[in-house]
């Protein structure tokens, strides 16, 4: 079952700015609220976001990942406070016209190892997302833990909590959700539900998100690709309307292609392993066969920032 934040009406709101304090952060939050009503929401839009790290320390700072014959110098490491970074792109989102009705955060909510108190720092700062109207969509990463999680989540039932996977039926798309868990490894059991789905959703263009990458990254850091990758890219490979997988865990921004499936790196929100790579967020705008992806970094005079990718939902 998905882990899904549904918006918050603008009494719940005020209930959740009550209870986590601040003077500007209420402020900022009925603001949004009441935009949220008279903004218009766009059914065939979603905003894309991974790795945002939160820390339960909002002015936590991280200089980036360092690692044995790393090309970047030590006085390269360019730091990044994590929860600026996620508020930053809330304010974003939130501010598109018009609004995504959907927003996917593909793993690594957590800065560690998926902490309650990293969970509700995280909550907090996705309510004016959801106050906007907008739903929210969690898959799971490596620095997540489901249970933590789950604590967090209130209104969840016990049939909803497991494997964190589901489908998002849109007019032009079918987004399916995966769960890589915290190895890297979806498991027969996920992979035959995703043949499924796939299968039983043949008329419809699919676009699938999953934390992990499925293939050894080729970027800046070394990172081994997830364990039955190649199972996931020859069950994908085998499907002409799956289109597209968007995976992060590399905090990079790539786009690679292997006939008509499209591998989309998406960057990290909060921070960079290296001095020059991009971190931001990604929109993305479906139309009748087209999925159309731009980049938004968070510093806008990033040389990568606005880039653009067109995907052929056709088959």
């Amino acid at each position: 079952m998905p882990i899904t934040l549904p918006p918050l009406t603008r009494r719940q709101f005020g209930k959740v700015a009550i209870a986590v304090g601040g003077e500007a952060l209420i402020t900022s939050n009925a603001s949004a609220a009441r935009n949220s009503e008279n903004t218009e929401l766009d059914q065939n839009r979603v905003a894309l976001l991974a790795d945002t790290h939160i820390s339960a320390d909002p002015g936590r700072r991280y200089p980036g990942t360092k690692w044995p014959g790393s090309p970047v110098s030590e006085d390269e490491h360019e730091s990044v406070n994590m929860a600026e970074s996620l508020s930053e792109t809330a304010k974003r989102v939130i501010a598109l016209e018009p609004r995504p009705v959907h927003l996917i955060l593909n793993g690594d909510c957590a800065f560690s190892s998926g902490k309650v108190a990293e969970y509700k720092e995280f909550l907090r700062l996705v309510e004016p997302i959801r106050a906007a109207g907008v739903t929210v969509h969690v898959t799971i990463g490596n620095h997540d833990n489901r249970e933590n999680l789950w604590k967090t989540l209130p209104f969840l039932r016990k049939d909803q909590m497991g494997i964190q996977a589901e489908v998002i039926e849109l007019e032009h798309a079918n987004l399916v959700l995966l769960d890589s868990g915290r190895k890297g490894v979806l498991g027969d059991k996920q992979l035959k539900w995703l043949a499924n789905q796939l299968d039983q959703r043949s008329d419809k263009p699919a676009l699938i998100f999953g934390h992990f990458n499925p293939y050894p990254n080729r970027g800046v850091r070394p990172i081994r690709g997830m364990q039955d990758g190649a199972a996931l890219l020859k069950l994908l490979g085998e499907r002409k309307h799956a289109r597209a997988y968007f995976y992060g865990h590399t905090h990079e921004w790539q786009h690679d292609q292997k006939g008509h499936l499209n591998l989309i790196n998406q960057p990290a929100v909060s921070y960079y392993f290296g001095k020059g790579i991009a971190n931001g967020w990604v929109d993305m705008r479906l139309t009748d066969g087209l999925a159309q992806i731009k980049l938004h970094c968070i510093n806008r005079k990033h040389k990568q920032h606005g880039d653009r990718i067109t995907i052929n939902l056709t088959t």
